[in-house]
């Protein structure tokens, strides 16, 4: 008698021990959520991403890691993550909804239209403005967002001039 031993299992990835606690998993406990392997993978990768990706580019990254994810199960996660308030979503042209967490302290976006470069900012100045402005109209302002599309002037590069914090945004 022959006994086949031939594995018929789709090999696991040891996301496990690559991903461990972050940010992003933290506010989805604190919020309620059921973490499952990949939705930790996910928000791992989210709490990671130092650009704003897309859901397409998050499948690429997190199933890098584990590749039983599948894209709607990130479609799935993703949408999850905004309808809690975890994920805001960004659109920047290009006909592609991105990402970014929705704790990521108070900054502004610059997209460059040609290149769809996105460079994340900081200026108290357009705070004390756009609070001046809700004053004069008879407002309180509890939230505000700014969105500035342009094109890169020639012969100028994105960093001229500007001071980058901590957290890799430039305070202008």
């Amino acid at each position: 008698m022959v006994v086949s031993t031939k594995n018929t299992e789709r090999p696991r990835s040891s996301s496990k021990s690559v991903v461990g606690d972050s940010p992003i998993a933290r506010l989805c406990v604190k919020s309620g959520l059921k973490m499952t392997g990949q939705r930790r993978v996910i928000a791992h990768v989210l709490s990671e991403a130092d650009d704003h990706p897309d859901v397409e580019e998050l499948y690429r990254r997190a199933s890098a890691l584990d590749n039983r994810i599948s894209v709607a199960t990130v479609y799935r996660t993703v949408r999850l993550l905004e309808e809690r308030g975890i994920l805001e979503r960004r659109d920047f042209g290009g006909g592609r909804a991105r990402y970014e967490a929705s704790e990521n302290g108070c900054h502004y976006h610059l997209i460059d239209i040609d290149s769809g470069r996105v460079i994340e900012f900081e200026n108290e100045e357009l705070v004390s403005l756009l609070s001046q402005i809700a004053k004069k109209l008879g407002f309180d302002l509890v939230s505000h967002r700014a969105e500035l599309f342009g094109r890169a002037e020639k012969g100028a590069t994105a960093d001229e001039g500007k001071n980058t914090s901590s957290e890799g945004k430039k305070s202008v």
